[in-house]
């Protein structure tokens, strides 16, 4: 077991006592503009326009743009929730939050919720995008004089064929490690607001030519509510007699344009200073932008699409608006076209967030001892919790196959996930105002106090409205309601036999090294015990450590200090915290992992200094680290997710976003055959092959001959040459500039052989 305690000095090896470990309590973060979580939240949120307003009108009617819009406010209530739940700074993500709140039972079934919400996450998102492609492809033959519309079962298997074979590539991204990119999130977002502004423009162009009539008002006597859309109501008479009953069925039916809400939590953490500011401000933008397109979507789409061809395209709504617009058939097929390729874009998203949520979630839940660590044992060759990964897909594939590329059915399942987990979630944050009273830095207004105690009006009301949804789906949607209620018993009771067994076995670990965790809140020399200079190895792996070997064969004792540090990079697991209790970055992985580094440098008679800290991006927090330690070389292994160029690239990269005060660092990239390759990061001197000297000193002796009696310098000549480069770069020729060292590059690699002594930027 490990203890925490705060020595004076910091041990080596076993052979100095109990190993210390530094836990750096602040995280080495990278910060994104409200913009950039805005955007990361609506790849996730906007997907749902794209089968949201369908799927609500096929249970409820033609009214069902009013509901889908209530929904969109009321998503603002909700988002609220979210806000105050970040800015009350529950540390462990969603267990965590609900268990103080609530207890061990409910966290567990919250967690449920939330595994189902993100396992039904991906297969709707795929199959809705294999929805819009077949029925694009569809619309081209009939253009095209092919052949008639695809019949409903051919669409159905394009949808679902592709909804496999895009969760397979994200299942091979996510297990390599492929990491998101907030900027990747704000071009497809850019790219979206493109085809949402031409659609609202031609949609309402297009209204004032056919002088089109809104939908039928939100009144209990114009919603269609069908057997499918009562489930085990249907041969009941409260929703005839109470007309109350009624909305909530419709809102029940009309949840699916919510969905994605939790991302705003996933984020917070990487927010910009002031922190709670821009959450509040992405959180605006996300609505405003959400409710927009979601909601004229759903309105557009009745407007124009005539009622006997919408009910065709209710699993293709966008598509069917773009093929009934007013215009050349030419340019409307163009621009479903363009829908197709954006919605793709953004539903492929979905997936890839599906995973990699429910990947967090479990690894957060598996670092709280309810999981056994079984399952974030590293990938051999890449490092990432594999399996986690494998399992979460699997069910995502399964659930493909079931559905058969069903929307409908994926909706029916998904909306008990989505309103479940809100509902959860709500009740936490008001519970935890009356168990963890006191000034929060945000609070849902609407907020009285009587006799001294505050009564939460606001979030109360937000809670009972989201718990009168739920309960009203359980029995409107009785699919929904045995399939979400069968997945959260069962994985309940996989969490509850996993969580006992891990108790059990605790005493295993024994076995391992104990270590002493020292808590500091940064990384300093001093706190490690490591003298400036030293060399930072980072380890993430137990099965790739050969270049920690390397590192402790070459370095004789006590001329360098040796620090092994470890990056525990922080997912995106529905937390908004952004500091971490030292069990969050120090459990039985990370003390494997130690305790292999331990034993290496023992058997070299070595000794090594230990340091864990968390970052989001692991070559800034690698970069941020050794700018703390001062540190001056970085030795790392090579990534099996690139080359060594591009791993030496995509750190360079990161170097020059450091800021004004940048380091220069010695980078070693060593291969597992024993191969090495050399960079420095920053600028320097440059290492000169024997050729390159000789072609300077050749112009040298012929310039100074020209130039006599002016005195010329070998660096004279390298700055004159500089300067020209420089000079036709600014007369506008750089792309022949580029062509010739292209060529100078293709000519010079048949020549020369690189040497690991080589050290290039």
């Amino acid at each position: 077991m490990s203890t925490i305690s705060n020595p004076p000095a910091a041990a080596g090896s076993r052979g100095a006592g109990v190993p210390r470990v530094i836990v750096a309590t602040t995280a080495l973060l990278t910060f994104i503009s409200f913009w950039r979580a805005a955007a990361i939240v609506l790849n996730d949120l906007a997907s749902s326009a794209y089968y949201a307003g369908g799927e609500a009108e096929a249970y409820i009617g033609k009214t069902a743009p009013w509901f889908i819009l209530a929904i969109m406010l009321f998503s603002y209530a909700v988002r609220a929730v979210y806000v105050e739940s970040c800015s009350m700074f529950v540390r462990g993500g969603v267990y965590r939050a609900v268990k103080s709140a609530l207890g061990g039972t409910l966290a567990k079934f919250s967690v449920s919720a939330l595994m189902f919400d993100y396992v039904l996450t991906g297969p709707i998102s795929g199959v809705a995008a294999g929805q819009y492609l077949a029925g694009l492809i569809s619309d081209l033959l009939v253009h095209m004089h092919i052949s008639g519309p695809l019949a409903p079962a051919s669409i159905s298997i394009i949808s679902a064929g592709f909804a496999v074979v895009v969760t397979a590539y994200f299942w091979w991204e996510n297990t390599k490690g492929v990491s998101e990119s907030s900027e990747k999130a704000l071009h497809i977002m850019k790219l979206v607001t493109v085809m949402v502004v031409m659609l609202i423009a031609w949609c309402s162009y297009t209204v004032i030519v056919r002088h089109s009539a809104l939908p039928p008002w939100p009144h209990p006597r114009n919603l269609r509510l069908g057997p499918s859309a009562l489930g085990w109501l249907a041969h009941s008479s409260l929703p005839h007699m109470f007309g109350i009953i009624a909305i909530f069925i419709a809102l029940g039916h009309s949840v699916l344009a919510m969905s994605g809400e939790e991302s705003l939590a996933q984020v917070y953490r990487e927010i910009e200073s002031p922190k709670l500011q821009n959450l509040r401000k992405a959180g605006l933008v996300i609505f405003i932008y959400s409710l927009v397109f979601t909601s004229l979507v759903s309105f557009f789409a009745v407007m124009i699409i005539p009622d006997d061809v919408r009910q065709h395209f209710l699993e293709n709504l966008i598509g069917g608006l773009a093929m009934s617009l007013e215009g050349p058939i030419l340019v409307r097929l163009l621009f479903h076209a363009f829908v197709v390729v954006v919605g793709t874009l953004i539903l492929a998203g979905a997936v890839n967030t599906a995973i990699v949520g429910s990947n967090g979630v479990l690894n957060r839940v598996s670092e709280d001892g309810v999981l056994s660590d079984w399952f974030r044992q590293p990938h051999p060759r890449f490092g990432t919790s594999y399996r986690i990964i494998n399992i979460v897909v699997f069910l995502q594939v399964v659930t493909i196959i079931i559905s058969r590329g069903d929307v409908t059915f994926l909706a029916n399942l998904y909306a008990f996930g989505v309103i479940w987990s809100f509902a959860m979630n709500g009740l936490s944050v008001l519970v935890l105002r009356y168990t963890r009273p006191g000034q929060r830095d945000f609070q849902v207004p609407l907020n009285f106090t009587i006799n001294g105690v505050q009564v939460p009006v606001g979030l109360g009301l937000i809670t009972l409205t989201l718990f009168l949804i739920a309960f009203v789906n359980l029995f409107t949607k009785p699919v929904a309601t045995v399939a979400g209620g069968a997945f959260s018993i069962l994985l309940y009771i996989v969490f509850t036999i996993s969580e006992r067994r891990g108790h059990h076995t605790n005493a295993a670990r024994v076995e391992m090294d104990q270590f002493n965790l020292a808590l500091e809140g940064e990384l300093t020399p001093e706190g490690v015990g490591a003298r400036p200079g030293n060399i930072l190895v980072p380890v993430s792996n137990h099965y790739a450590l050969y270049h920690l070997g390397n590192v402790l064969d070459r370095i004789k004792p006590g001329r360098r200090d040796i620090v092994v540090l470890h990056i525990r990079l922080l997912r995106r697991s529905a937390s908004g915290e952004n500091e971490l209790d030292v069990d969050q970055l120090f459990g039985s992985i990370e003390q494997h992992l130690f305790s292999q580094a331990l034993s290496m440098a023992e058997k070299r008679g070595k000794s090594i200094r230990l340091a864990v800290v968390a970052a989001n991006d692991l070559w800034d927090g690698i970069l941020r680290a050794a700018t703390a330690l001062k540190s001056s070389t970085i030795v790392l292994g090579h990534s099996a997710k690139e080359t060594t160029e591009e791993q030496a690239r995509q750190i360079g990269d990161r170097w020059e976003q450091l800021g004004d005060q940048k380091p220069q660092f010695n980078l070693e990239i060593h291969l597992a055959n024993g191969d090495k390759v050399y960079k420095v990061l920053g600028p320097h001197a440059p290492n000169l092959t024997g050729n390159e000297v000789n072609l300077l000193h050749r112009l040298w002796l012929r310039f100074s001959e020209m130039l006599a009696p002016q005195e010329l310098h070998h660096h004279d000549v390298v700055h004159f040459a500089l300067e020209e480069v420089q000079k036709e770069l600014d007369d506008g020729r750089e792309d022949e500039v580029v062509k010739r060292l292209r060529a100078h590059l293709d000519a010079n690699q048949t020549k020369r052989k690189p040497t690991p002594q080589d050290k290039l930027n």
